[in-house]
C-alpha cells in the first residue's frame, strides 16, 4: 500500500521525461488520503496540472465514501476490477511526488521510512482519475479523484513493506499517458522501479498523523532505526 507521500519541492518547473509543467503549490510533507493533491493528465493532447482528491470515486458510485478504500489500485488486477477498469482504459494520469512513506513493524511499534531518489529529484507514480457526480445533488459540481497504482516491492522496499507505488520514468511516462497504448503494453509498465533508483531512511512518527504536514516529517532521524543498508 502507498498511504502517504511527499511533494516537498513546492513551487517551480517540473520535468518528467518529455512532460514539463509549472507548479505553484506549497510544499507538502505528508499527503494523506482524502486530501487534495496535484496530478498531471492530458487535456486536448497537452499535459496539465489539476488538484484532485486522493481516493478514487468511480462514476457509478452511490456515495463518495467508497474513495476511502480506493486509495490504491493493485497493478495485477487494475485492468479487471470494476472500480478501476474504465479509468485504466481512458483516464490515466501521473501523480508527482518526491518521496513516499511506508511503515516497518518493530515488535509492538511501527517505524516509518521515507523512500526517495538517491539524487532527491521528483518523480511520478502511475495513477488513474475519475469524475463523479453525487446522485442526490444533480446540480452539484463533479468530484474529481485519483488513485495510485501499486506493485510488488523492489529490493529496497521489500524489507519494509510488501507493496510499493509504480514509479514511471523515461519512455514509460509517454506510453502511460498515450491513449493509443495497448492494454498489454500498459500492464508491462506496472513493475517495480530499479533498485538503484530508490533509497530509504527512517523518519519521525510525526508522519503518522495527517494533521502533521511539516518539514520535520521528512527529516532523517539522528540515529537510523530498524534495517541496515540502503
Amino acid at each position: 500500500m502507498c498511504g502517504r507521500y511527499t511533494l516537498a519541492k513546492g513551487k517551480g518547473e517540473w520535468a518528467f521525461a518529455h512532460v514539463r509543467i509549472e507548479w505553484k503549490g506549497a510544499p507538502r510533507y505528508n499527503i494523506a488520503p482524502s486530501q487534495r493533491a496535484p496530478i498531471i493528465r492530458l487535456e486536448q493532447g497537452l499535459p496539465v496540472v489539476r488538484e484532485l482528491r486522493w481516493g478514487l470515486v468511480p462514476s457509478w458510485a452511490k456515495d463518495a465514501k467508497i474513495g476511502n478504500s480506493l486509495v490504491n489500485a493493485r497493478a495485477e488486477t487494475v485492468a479487471e476490477k470494476p472500480s478501476f477498469r474504465s479509468a485504466f482504459k481512458r483516464r490515466r494520469c501521473l501523480v508527482p511526488a518526491d518521496g513516499f512513506y511506508e511503515w516497518q513493524q518493530l515488535g509492538t511499534l511501527k517505524q516509518p521510512w521515507r523512500f526517495v531518489r538517491p539524487d532527491d529529484r521528483p518523480f511520478v507514480f502511475a495513477g488513474l482519475w475519475e469524475s463523479w457526480r453525487d446522485p442526490s445533488e444533480p446540480g452539484a459540481e463533479p468530484l474529481e479523484s485519483f488513485t495510485v497504482i501499486t506493485t510488488e516491492p523492489n529490493a529496497v522496499a521489500a524489507p519494509v513493506h510488501d507493496r510499493m507505488p509504480v514509479i514511471l520514468d523515461g519512455e514509460s511516462i509517454r506510453r502511460w499517458l498515450d491513449k493509443e497504448t495497448s492494454p498489454d503494453s500498459l500492464a508491462a509498465l506496472l513493475r517495480p522501479c530499479p533498485d538503484a533508483d530508490l533509497t530509504r531512511y527512517t523518519v519521525s512518527p510525526l508522519v503518522g498523523s495527517p494533521k502533521n504536514d511539516l518539514p520535520q516529517c521528512i527529516a532523517p532521524l539522528p540515529v537510523q532505526m530498524g534495517l541496515d543498508g540502503h
